[in-house]
């Protein structure tokens, strides 16, 4: 199987996946990425369910997300296709919480 199909999903505030969504597509590939708000984190098994029916084959969540809501993810499909988070390391902890709070 080639693959052509990625989703990647992200958190911000007031973030709605069924409108702050886009997509990019050419002839060999298509990237389309969905926001969730950070108080709705549960939506994303929804979106990743919806993405996989649309044709991806790999999903990336950000950081926000954590270890955590990859395994829920990963158990609700059953490891249909791979899962992966976006991590920050120990220097851009702070930073993000300054950035955040």
């Amino acid at each position: 199987m080639k693959f052509n199909n990625f989703a990647y999903i992200f958190l911000g505030p007031g973030l709605d996946p069924l409108k702050d969504r886009a997509e990019i597509k050419n002839d060999m590939m298509t990237f389309t990425t969905y926001g969730i708000d950070f108080q709705h984190k549960n939506q994303v098994i929804e979106v990743v369910k919806e993405a996989i029916l649309n044709g991806a084959q790999m999903i990336e969540l950000c950081g926000g997300f954590g270890p955590t809501w990859i395994a829920r993810i990963q158990e609700a499909i059953n490891n249909e296709v791979p899962v992966g988070s976006v991590f920050y390391g120990p220097e851009a902890r702070k930073p993000l919480l300054d950035l955040l709070s």
